[in-house]
């Protein structure tokens, strides 16, 4: 049983994760109309966006049942349940033996689930598109994810994330490894999949041709919308954290005793993934979105990728 200071630990850290999600985004919006010539918007602009949503009414299709108004509030569940069992700052999680990688992994997939059934409920054209698009997706760049972090759990032993965390910060030279170089790939493209970025999808594009996430929450208005990109914002949030813990843990302090390097590993932390955040931004405005007959061939190869990461490990 966690002791009440690891819980503490772990809820202020997902109540960071949940209240930075949205600042990330607009940090990302940012990078991207910078390096495209624009001004663009506030960093804070997500944060406006969602009060403004927060106080709207909904309207709400006839063709709709209760699945479609449940879908937000099972989505922002799941994502901020996930939020709890990711080590943020430090390599603690509240929850011990249950604060599972696959728990994570599976509660992304309940909220991808609800998302996908909801776009199916309202009985809508562009919500059974964006659904079986969303389903070709899934079923190539799960297998690549589940490949990548049991390359890392091989690396690391055993699929608990803090000890995954704990393990990496202590042997930091191991992401020189050949097996987690190959892993990172894979971890970075399904980031992209996983997120909706450019070559997968546009999410600031409404066209019919290519929605693919969009298409299936296109229905959702006010508080529901709020909730859906919201939910998107920390999910986004704990893939990169994951990816900076996992990958790249230098300066993650062990424990709580020592202060200052406590606060050092804080702004470490926060510096890696607005670094990898506007890598991500980067790589968006340099790569033109793919045709969607295309996108699994990026998917196979990050499952290749992780499985030669396999292959390099027992060699």
């Amino acid at each position: 049983m966690a002791d009440v200071a690891t819980v503490a630990i772990g809820v202020v850290q997902a109540a960071g994760i949940v209240a930075l999600a949205p600042f990330l985004t607009g940090v990302m919006r940012k990078v991207k109309a910078r390096t495209q010539k624009r001004v663009g918007a506030s960093v804070l602009q997500p944060y406006y966006d969602l009060a403004k949503l927060l106080k709207k009414d909904e309207v709400v299709s006839d063709q709709s049942s209760w699945v479609f108004r449940a879908a937000p509030w099972v989505m922002m569940v799941a994502t901020v349940t996930a939020a709890l069992f990711v080590p943020a700052l430090l390599p603690l999680s509240p929850f011990g033996a249950v604060g599972d990688v696959l728990v994570v992994l599976g509660l992304f997939g309940l909220a991808r689930f609800f998302t996908m059934l909801a776009g199916l409920d309202v009985a809508s054209a562009f919500g059974g598109l964006g659904t079986s698009r969303e389903m070709m997706m899934s079923a190539l760049a799960e297998p690549a994810m589940f490949m990548t972090i049991f390359v890392v759990s091989l690396t690391l032993g055993g699929t608990n994330l803090s000890s995954l965390v704990g393990a990496a910060a202590q042997s930091a030279g191991f992401v020189a490894v050949p097996s987690m170089l190959f892993a990172l790939i894979a971890f970075f493209i399904v980031i992209l999949a996983e997120t909706g970025k450019v070559p997968f999808d546009n999410p600031a594009t409404h066209l019919e041709l290519t929605m693919i996430h969009e298409a299936m929450v296109l229905e959702y208005s006010g508080k529901s919308l709020a909730l859906v990109q919201w939910s998107q914002s920390i999910k986004q949030l704990i893939l990169l954290a994951l990816l900076v813990n996992l990958f790249f843990p230098a300066g993650m302090p062990p424990s709580l005793d020592a202060g200052w390097q406590v606060a050092a590993g804080a702004g470490a932390f926060v510096a890696k993934v607005a670094l990898v955040a506007a890598l991500v931004a980067f790589v968006e405005t340099r790569v033109a979105k793919w045709r969607l007959f295309r996108v699994p061939d990026l998917l196979v190869m990050a499952i290749a990728s992780s499985m030669i990461g396999v292959i390099f490990y027992y060699l």
